[in-house]
């Protein structure tokens, strides 16, 4: 099927290789892409999605191609078949470039360089997982983050607060 129809294509960026672009506006909301899960991986590295605490995933098609931005136009809502869509957290105009911030899917991010490449202005400065994430921003993506995410977020809470408990 034509990408371009579908809403985005693959083209080269300025400053960062390849990416995905809109070929037609979204709204907020909006599912911009589909995912769909080609296979499961036995550990994580700098394609996979993660689909639960130790469960990690390849998407098929142009999904591995969205660039991370620590101020993202896109966020993950996870569909019925467990894979990441998609989903327009503004405005996307055409032609603008579709990304997400990658600790929207992955607890922990661990295989990019040190230093972030999105030139946002509200720019991180280093590529990180949920876990890394300041509380402010965490709140900034509610919704549009995968849910085992808060799950794991919990677990670590729960873990602390009976360390504390045990101090006492």
């Amino acid at each position: 099927m034509n990408k371009r129809k579908e809403g985005f294509e693959l083209r080269n960026t300025d400053d960062k290789g390849e990416g995905i672009f809109a070929t037609k506006q979204f709204s907020p909301n909006q599912i911009v892409m589909n995912g769909i899960i080609a296979k499961k991986l036995s550990e994580n590295h700098s394609h996979a999605s993660q689909v639960g605490e130790f469960e990690y995933v390849l998407h098929a098609g142009l999904i591995n191609k969205v660039n991370h931005s620590c101020d993202p136009n896109c966020g993950i809502r996870i569909n019925k078949t467990g894979a990441h869509d998609f989903i327009a957290m503004k405005d996307i105009a055409e032609n603008d470039e579709i990304t997400f911030d990658y600790a929207m899917r992955n607890y922990e991010v661990d295989y990019f360089p040190k230093k972030c490449m999105c030139n946002s202005l509200n720019c991180r400065g280093a590529i990180t997982g949920w876990k890394d994430l300041p509380e402010d921003r965490k709140n900034k993506y509610a919704g549009y983050v995968a849910p085992y995410l808060l799950v794991m977020d919990e677990k670590v809470s729960i873990s602390i607060e009976k360390n504390i408990d045990s101090i006492k």
